[in-house]
């Protein structure tokens, strides 16, 4: 193995870690909506404004990724993010023990912008390691977020199972995740290709697209999946709560079954992907979801809504990794591109989930996901622009 690769190596390893960190932090207050819910005593359209603290750290953090990549590298822009999410941790368990909203809020607007700000940086390295590598490196890495993001709903679960208050469970997950940011630090300093990004930053969001129209309907592509993923991510446990009456820990092991099945998904998709093609891997991602939502809205039992859950999860594991990827690769300038597109995805990922909380406060949480579900029409009718020029 020559130099070059043993670094491409070594960074991989580091951006595994990092993703698997941040869908530990995901899920580790996700599984604990239910209860911060009843800590603040909020309604639908109250918590709602509460995520939506998350979604405007998020939503700095993704405007701000491609500055703060080009000044200090995507390097350096992993290691300050993930120990600022850590910190988000920290001062919502504190909003929460004090009842405070605003608190609360301002916690997850800080776990949104230093999420943002790693997973942008990490898009970018890892679309440099999928080149120099030659081989699929995103789908395996958001493989990893979900493997974060089932441990984390685990654990929680057993933190729940226990009667762990929420402080407590996010001051344990800080401990335990600490030892990792080490890890990822070691990995990504210094790799090749973190300061290689700065043609896409100094180009600009709207010169990239201008310069490729057809940027618009893959970032389509992508919104459209990266909502079908953030949408289960931030409600499916107060939905599963809430429409079948059942316990948080119920509605937490719902969440379990959906991290691990993006979890199985995205690391059997590397093969599935290049045998069938992008194309035919995103119209059968969003025929799968879009069924398994639907399953969920009109499940007349939990048992039902389950199976609902599994089609969900399966049909969102591939979507945003190939989406991204495709899209970053069907063009000239991949950096611009998958800049582009990281900051599309993420915005619908983070931003999109409290939105339809403001309409579920009027039509309910089950319905609301047919907003998720239409938008799904999305890639089986656009998922020939992730069609390579020369196939």
């Amino acid at each position: 193995m020559n130099t070059e690769n043993a670094r491409l190596l070594k960074t991989r390893r580091a951006l595994f870690g990092c993703f698997l960190v941040l869908g530990f932090v995901m899920a580790s207050w996700v599984v604990r909506t239910p209860s911060i819910r009843d800590a603040l005593s909020a309604s639908t359209a109250e918590m709602a404004l509460i995520l939506f603290g998350f979604s405007l750290g998020s939503m700095g953090g993704i405007l701000l990724a491609g500055n703060i990549v080009a000044r200090i590298g995507a390097d350096r822009a992993v290691c300050a993010g993930m120990p600022l999410a850590l910190a988000g941790l920290i001062v919502l368990s504190s909003g929460t023990h004090l009842a405070q909203a605003w608190t609360t809020g301002l916690g997850l607007g800080l776990v949104g912008f230093g999420m943002a700000q790693a997973e942008v940086a990490v898009n970018v390295l890892g679309a440099h390691v999928e080149r120099g590598l030659g081989r699929p490196v995103l789908t395996l890495v958001h493989g990893c977020f979900s493997l974060g993001t089932m441990l984390g709903a685990v654990c929680g679960l057993l933190l729940v199972a226990q009667g762990l208050s929420v402080t407590s469970h996010m001051l344990v997950v800080c401990a335990l995740l600490s030892p990792m940011l080490v890890y990822v630090t070691y990995g990504v300093v210094g790799s090749h290709g973190a300061r290689a990004t700065n043609s896409g930053n100094k180009r600009g969001f709207l010169a990239t697209i201008k310069d490729d129209p057809k940027l618009i309907l893959i970032g389509s592509i992508v919104l459209a999946v990266a909502l079908a993923e953030g949408s289960a991510n931030d409600w499916l446990p107060l939905l599963i709560v809430d429409a079948h009456e059942t316990s948080e820990a119920v509605g937490s092991l719902m969440f379990v079954a959906f991290a691990a099945t993006m979890t199985l998904g995205r690391f059997l998709g590397t093969g599935v992907l290049h045998r069938f093609g992008p194309v035919n891997v995103i119209r059968a991602s969003a025929l799968i979801g879009a069924i398994g939502i639907l399953i969920v809205v009109l499940a007349p039992s939990l048992y039902v809504a389950g199976v609902g859950v599994f089609l969900w999860g399966i049909g969102a594991s591939l979507g945003f990794p190939v989406a991204m990827s495709a899209g970053a690769s069907v063009g000239h300038d991949p950096a611009a591109r998958i800049a582009v597109l990281a900051t599309i995805g993420y915005m619908a990922f983070l931003v999109g989930p409290p939105l339809l909380g403001f309409i579920g406060e009027h039509i309910g949480l089950r319905l609301t996901m047919l907003v998720v579900l239409a938008l799904l029409a999305l890639p089986l009718l656009l998922a020939t622009t992730l069609q390579r020029r020369n196939a």
